[in-house]
């Protein structure tokens, strides 16, 4: 059974950074993708990043491209983000989920089948 646990949330001024952190147990194999998603408040949560563990092929929405960076440490089973020049409406949950059945990820839920607990980001102005 995959288990998946995000760490690194906080509170933040806009403009700074933070990393999160997402590690994975009971992947056996190179082959699976992980994607990070986010709720805001009030808001359905939202698919914005992923990656393809095995060859690091990374996608991102236009809302986040050039400011966050998801990169993972295969030989640790962690995948990471880094978010810079954070706004207020990065505000939201964090949660990160595993696709170990097709591999390839995507911005959909349905698209995964393990997933994290979630972490808070708060950024204030």
């Amino acid at each position: 059974e995959v288990q998946l646990v995000e760490s690194g949330g906080g509170s933040v001024q806009a403009g700074k950074s933070l990393t999160l952190s997402c590690t994975a147990s009971g992947v056996t194999t190179d082959e699976y993708a992980v994607g990070w998603f986010r709720q805001a408040p009030g808001k359905e949560r939202e698919g914005f990043s992923w990656i393809t563990v095995a060859d690091g092929k990374t996608y991102y929405r236009n809302s986040v491209k050039g400011r966050f960076t998801i990169s993972s440490d295969n030989s640790k089973k962690v995948v990471y983000l880094q978010m810079n020049s954070l706004k207020p409406e990065d505000t939201a949950v964090y949660y990160c989920a595993a696709d170990t059945f097709a591999r390839i990820g995507g911005f959909e839920e349905v698209f995964y089948d393990s997933w994290g607990p979630g972490t808070q980001v708060t950024v204030s102005s």
